[in-house]
């Protein structure tokens, strides 16, 4: 299994955004329902946005209004979008499989950090 890879993650300023990209492969194709997940400092991973099949969308309350998940089937990649950012969204952000099945374990990638300076 080839693991999804993550990119997009820096160091931004309160307020800022960026823009992460997950990348799927030949052998994972993200029309599936996926998801965005973060681990924070000193804190168990985390779901932080999903979207199913049916491109139905869900967030977590702390990021409404402000991170946007979408993907592009064609190209088999999955976004985020992150506008007004602040210190509680630094982290290490992954792309996986919106599932609780057990396979998801074999494409956890490194994920990209997201540093939110203070």
């Amino acid at each position: 299994q080839v693991p999804l890879k993550e990119s997009g993650g820096g160091l931004v300023q309160p307020g800022g955004s960026l823009r992460l990209s997950c990348v799927g492969s030949s052998q994972f194709s993200v029309r599936i329902p996926m998801a965005w997940y973060r681990q924070r400092p000193g804190k168990q991973r985390e779901v932080v946005a999903t979207i199913n099949a049916g491109d139905i969308i869900t967030y977590i309350d702390s990021v409404k209004g402000r991170f946007t998940i979408s993907r592009d089937s064609a190209k088999n990649m999955l976004y985020l979008q992150m506008n007004n950012l602040n210190v509680d969204d630094t982290g290490v952000y992954y792309c996986n499989a919106d599932t609780s099945a057990s396979w998801k374990n074999d494409y956890w990638g490194q994920g990209t950090q997201v540093t939110v300076l203070s």
